[in-house]
């Protein structure tokens, strides 16, 4: 007996150690957050005293530090203003190309109107430090290097002025009437990693942060009511929808409140403030609770029911959302009236509307791929933007298939064993598809791999990051077979959340799950603005066999799925892999046979492939019949016969 137990015992110590194994072995830097903010809501100003405890988990001696000070860009002639200014000189389709939300409206803005951040003192470990501001990023030259693997305490005073709404953040939104939307509200440290610092200035887009916890006490004017990032941690003292049930709440004499919120292992903290926010709770059986903040509109019941929707939708699709893309690892999640369009952070999105279900859809699943896994957006805003994209259509078509207006559809479409039947998929991303073709024979496209805001136009930036990141894991799943894409997706979770992951390893992962070379989907699709397109050059037959000639005139080399009908009314699939792959996808309809062909050479530019059946046997001919491969020129991909 004791033998089998050692036997087992040394059994499970292997496989632990192997799964320890796996894990990606990347450091990470640390910080700890711990701010005391005053809120003056008259003169729309606010001081605050932050404590941060940094970690360096690096290899490597620092001798500076960085930090951004986001509310600095809403002055004028600041790189934000004349970046949308000058992109605004720039036509696209008769129309100026600027940032329609941010125009030219900074240089307007009067003393009163402009967001700063100063900081007033610093030290580190007790010790003042030099340091100097250039816009939006502070430089701090320390008087003593962190050593490698060591830990520093930084104590800062600092002001701040809260501009009127412009981009993602300000005061008194003119759409929404909402009073404070603060996001990038703190001097928040910059990311350093394997490559460097990253002090990248706000000039419009996306962000990269540090992991660590926040405990954040905001004190303001009491009628006002909050929410955001983190967990409310006197919530009974506070009252207006966080107290416990059956609480009673007696707030303080005082005319301001102080609101404690902890948020553990995110890299940013978002909070939004007004009198009159309405707070809708919902809660998921044994996950997170749900919170939604949104102003009333005087007689306009629909405007609540749509913002009581989006709580209860959030309810419905989480099932799904964690079957096909990982845990939410935390305990709630707030939808908050606010910003300007949508705009993800930790545990919570600004949302002003309209088209607020899909909005709220999209937002929720920037937790994933922006909030859990923290890709650096300046430099691969299409894992962020572009996986959000694809997976919000997933989304929301499972809730309006299963919850929504198309219910109906899955009650008339299901299989043997009573499963709903989806339709294709393409369905979904059918129209990205084609705005993507428009941009790609355009002479303005830029490769996914360019920096966000070194985009030269605004709009390619907004399809390319957005549309042709979506079409990257659609596409892939013809490539590797959908399940296989979608196993794919969850081993990139698991493997890295809270790690920063790049392209690399992105395709690493998906190498792995798929057992094939994909570093050349990589370097096509992401690194070049090089196309897909094939064609049918030829049909004939040849010794009572049909042969059929393939052509390839684009420059990004593909497997091939070509379907053959025959009038009989039977199909196959001729599959001819790729050779960079050095491998070949899994069948994925068992209901129609599939032959499996040499690999086609990339450097080839046709192929031919023999059917064992004569030419007047055959209905029709087509490549990729599931329309998932991006080829720009489908008109050739199909040959009918009488």
């Amino acid at each position: 007996m004791k033998k089998i137990f050692l036997v087992i015992l040394i059994q499970a110590c292997f496989f632990l150690t192997q799964n320890v194994l796996a894990q990606p072995d990347r450091w990470q830097q640390r910080v700890r957050y711990e701010m005391d903010i005053k809120m003056d809501v008259v003169r729309n100003q606010f001081t605050g005293k932050q404590k941060l405890e940094y970690t360096n988990n690096s290899p490597d001696t620092l001798f500076r530090v960085f930090y951004h000070l986001y509310f600095n860009a809403f002055q004028p002639n600041s790189m934000m203003d004349m970046r949308s200014r000058e992109s605004g000189k720039i036509n696209i389709n008769g129309s100026p190309d600027w940032d329609q939300r941010i125009r030219d409206r900074i240089q307007h803005l009067q003393p009163n109107e402009i967001g700063y951040q100063k900081v007033l003192s610093l030290k580190m470990n007790g010790v003042a430090q030099n340091f100097k501001t250039d816009e939006t990023i502070l430089e701090v030259k320390l008087n003593n290097p962190i050593l490698p693997r060591s830990k520093v305490i930084f104590d800062m005073d600092f002001e701040a002025q809260v501009p009127l709404q412009i981009r993602r953040s300000g005061r008194d939104n003119p759409e929404t009437g909402v009073r404070y939307s603060m996001s990038q509200w703190y001097p928040k440290l910059c990311e350093y990693d394997r490559e460097g610092w990253h002090p990248t200035p706000y000039v419009g887009r996306e962000f990269y942060g540090v992991w660590g916890d926040f405990d954040v006490k905001i004190t303001i004017d009491k009628k006002y009511v909050l929410g955001g990032t983190g967990y409310l941690q006197n919530n009974n003292e506070i009252g207006y929808g966080y107290e416990s049930p059956g609480t009673k709440v007696t707030r303080s004499s005082s005319p301001t409140l102080t609101w404690r919120f902890v948020a553990p292992n995110v890299h940013d903290f978002m909070w939004a403030a007004d009198p009159d926010y309405k707070h809708v709770v919902r809660n998921v059986p044994n996950g997170p609770t749900i919170h939604v903040l949104y102003k009333t509109k005087p007689n306009n019941p629909a405007n609540d029911a749509e913002w009581t929707k989006v709580a209860d939708a959030a309810v419905q699709v989480l099932p799904f959302i964690e079957k096909n893309f990982g845990e939410y690892p935390y305990k709630q999640y707030s939808f908050i009236q606010g910003g300007d369009g949508g705009m993800e952070y930790p545990m919570s999105t600004l949302l002003s509307g309209p088209g607020l279900q899909g909005n709220a859809f999209h937002e929720w699943m920037h937790n994933w791929y922006q909030g859990l896994l923290g890709t650096n957006e300046s430099e691969y805003a299409w894992m962020d933007e572009g996986f959000t994209t694809y997976a919000d259509a997933l989304v929301s078509w499972h809730y309006d298939h299963v919850f929504g207006p198309d219910a109906a559809f899955l009650k008339k479409n299901v299989d043997a064993n009573g499963n709903p039947v989806k339709p294709e998929l393409p369905l979904m991303h059918a129209k990205n598809y084609n705005t993507y073709f428009a941009v790609a024979k355009s002479e303005l496209e830029e490769p996914l791999s360019t920096h966000a805001d070194h985009f030269e136009i605004n709009t390619v930036y907004k399809i390319q990051s957005y549309i042709k990141g979506e079409v990257f894991l659609e596409q892939l799943g013809y490539i590797t077979g959908s399940q296989v894409r979608d196993k794919i997706l969850l081993e990139y979770y698991r493997l890295w959340r809270y790690k920063h992951p790049d392209v690399n390893d992105f395709i690493q992962v998906a190498e792995k799950a798929s057992n094939m070379k994909l570093d050349w989907y990589r370097e096509y699709w992401v690194n070049t603005i090089k196309t897909i397109d094939y064609g049918i050059d030829s049909v004939w037959e040849e010794s009572g066999k049909t042969k059929i000639r393939l052509k390839r005139s684009g420059k990004i080399p593909m497997p091939i799925d070509l379907q053959v009908s025959y009038k009989d009314g039977s199909k196959e699939i001729q599959y001819i892999p790729l050779d960079l792959m050095f491998g070949e996808k899994p069948v994925e309809d068992e209901t129609i046979p599939r032959k499996t062909n040499d690999a086609w050479k990339w450097t080839h530019p046709n192929y031919t492939i023999e059917i064992n059946k004569k030419l007047s046997d055959v209905k029709a001919v087509e490549i990729d019949p599931t329309k998932r491969m991006a080829d720009i020129n489908s008109r050739d991909n199909k040959v009918d016969f009488k």
